[in-house]
């Protein structure tokens, strides 16, 4: 499915427009306010909670974020709600309060996490709850994982909803997965399958030859993550958009 072309025009905010020293955690309601007044698109993340919900939040271990010891997985929302974020002074949110604060007024991607821990098909639970809470959602929004297991569900889910797969170079060292896993996805062949519209992919993979197959064939290709200027002007010679942080 093809992105709206709002997803082309403007870049996309890595976690939302987030600085921890000037009180914007990443995933943050205030990241999300900085970059709708900055007019900047928005990528965030989400976990899912002990009792089911969607979480805007990006790692699946507290402490890195909160200075708490735990999963969130052992968490419920009403807990998280409750867990300060190291930087600001607010809790962590959930999809629908951060549904609501964008409304539509900037593009939104929606990166749902592997919840089966080697990019298996033992997911399900976080992307009923994605879906119930796009339901009514109007604004531009498109989903993506790394898992394409999830991507095939959030097809079944919410058809209508664009999707892509984030994708990598896969390097051994970089990634807890067995080499046969890496060197499946590093082709990315769930492309098709899926019924994807485009791919996120590593911006410094950028001139892998599968990259430029589905640029050829149509796919809109974003890159994460890029920090400076000259690492965008780079990355814009291949992608069509960016997801970028810290400058």
């Amino acid at each position: 499915m093809t992105l709206p072309a709002a997803f082309y025009n403007v870049p996309l905010a890595h976690r939302a427009l987030h600085d921890r020293y000037d009180g914007r955690p990443e995933n943050s309601r205030a990241a999300i306010r900085a970059a709708i007044k900055a007019g900047y698109g928005i990528e965030i993340d989400v976990q899912l909670s002990a009792d089911g919900a969607a979480m805007v939040f990006h790692d699946y271990a507290l402490e890195r974020l909160t200075g708490q010891k735990g999963a969130v997985r052992l968490r419920s929302a009403d807990e998280l709600s409750h867990l300060n974020l190291l930087g600001g002074d607010e809790g962590i949110p959930d999809l629908p309060e951060v549904l609501d604060l964008i409304a539509g007024q900037v593009p939104l991607v929606i990166e749902l996490k592997d919840q089966d821990g080697g990019m298996g098909s033992d997911i399900g639970a976080l992307e009923r709850s994605v879906a119930g809470s796009l339901q009514a959602y109007a604004g531009p929004v498109a989903v993506m994982s790394f898992n394409p297991h999830s991507v095939a569900k959030m097809a079944d889910l919410l058809p209508d909803i664009p999707r892509g797969i984030v994708t990598s170079a896969y390097r051994y060292e970089d990634w807890p997965l067995p080499k046969t896993t890496c060197d499946r996805l590093r082709d990315i062949p769930d492309y098709d399958r899926v019924g994807a519209g485009f791919i996120s992919h590593e911006v410094d993979d950028l001139t892998r030859p599968r990259v430029a197959e589905l640029k050829d064939r149509g796919a809109m290709i974003c890159c994460w993550t890029v920090r400076s200027a000259a690492q965008e002007a780079e990355a814009r010679k291949v992608a069509h958009n960016i997801t970028f942080e810290g400058y």
